[in-house]
């Protein structure tokens, strides 16, 4: 196995790479007139790339015999090297880069928020069973505040969450818009079917949170309508929270793909939220540096098409 020489940046930046091109034309041909017309360029130029090649390698590399250049010994041994680096390199820009799901080998590092998680994880989970084996994700919680420069800083590969634009090194793509529900245990609850603003105001609350404001992910939309709950318990999952509210006289105000996905489950009774409250979209980020990638590119198709049955 030939040892890998460190690259010399600076020599190699005084030596124009054409040249090399050129060279692999003259072998080729072993006339510089026919090369010339090889890289359509005029016989002069080509002859000046040779005297070049010649200055730059100490060595005359072609001799004529007759009517036709032969390599020197240095040009043989030479040619070799350049072939190959000329291949490597059209091989490089002119195949496209591809992605076989089925046969990749890779992990998939993606920040969540809580609720997205537990939506989107398991029927990943099952669809790369069945059509990329190889494949695995590496799934986390990410805040916000948090997600842009977890991109920057190669920690995840992708965000899924309330998650806005960041700045030019971020792509996004909204997913869907989101709402809210409420949910409480009716055992321990006695509410109307519908709920009226001054009763729910009224109550104490169960609400995810993953920042300091006890409203948490709601507070922002809390505060433009001007109401305050009175929160009993904010967590960072909203298992928790369906929990508490299954074990305590509280009402929790989740995003409604949660509450329509998991209140059955827990036995809680389900009722519409009587605020106007706007929550930020669910969106997908992504850094620019893997935008073109195609693996990076089949998992985003993937999670639009796995996140759209909850639309």
């Amino acid at each position: 196995m030939n040892e890998i020489v460190p690259i010399d940046h600076f020599n190699l930046w005084s030596f124009d790479l054409n040249l090399l091109v050129a060279f692999d034309a003259l072998m080729k041909e072993r006339s510089v007139t026919k090369a010339a017309v090889r890289l359509k360029i005029q016989q002069p130029a080509m002859s000046h790339n040779l005297g070049t090649l010649r200055t730059l390698l100490q060595d005359e590399l072609f001799v004529r015999v007759g009517q036709v250049m032969q390599p020197t010994h240095r040009a043989l041994r030479f040619a070799e090297a350049v072939e190959q680096i000329l291949s490597r390199t059209q091989q490089a820009i002119v195949t496209p880069s591809t992605f076989e799901p089925g046969e990749a080998e890779q992990i998939f590092r993606i920040g969540f928020s809580s609720e997205l998680e537990v939506l989107l994880v398991p029927r990943l989970a099952a669809m790369l069973n069945e059509t990329a084996p190889g494949i695995r994700v590496l799934a986390r919680a990410v805040d916000p505040e948090m997600v842009h420069k977890l991109l920057d800083d190669n920690v995840i590969d992708l965000g899924v969450g309330c998650y806005d634009d960041g700045n030019n090194r971020h792509r996004r793509s909204l997913l869907f818009e989101q709402s809210l529900m409420c949910c409480y245990n009716p055992k321990l609850l006695d509410l109307p079917e519908t709920l009226d603003r001054d009763s729910y105001v009224g109550l104490k609350h169960a609400l995810v949170s993953q920042k300091d404001a006890i409203e948490g992910c709601i507070d922002d939309a809390l505060k433009r309508i001007n109401v305050r709950l009175d929160v009993s318990v904010a967590a960072p999952e909203f298992l928790t929270v369906l929990t508490a509210v299954l074990e305590a006289p509280l009402i929790a105000t989740l995003p409604t793909r949660i509450v329509k996905r998991y209140a059955g489950l827990f036995g809680l009774a389900v009722a519409d939220v009587p605020l106007d409250l706007t929550v930020s979209p669910i969106s997908m980020v992504w850094s620019t540096a893997s935008d073109n990638d195609p693996a990076s590119r089949w998992m985003r198709s993937q999670v639009t098409q796995l996140i759209s049955a909850y639309s």
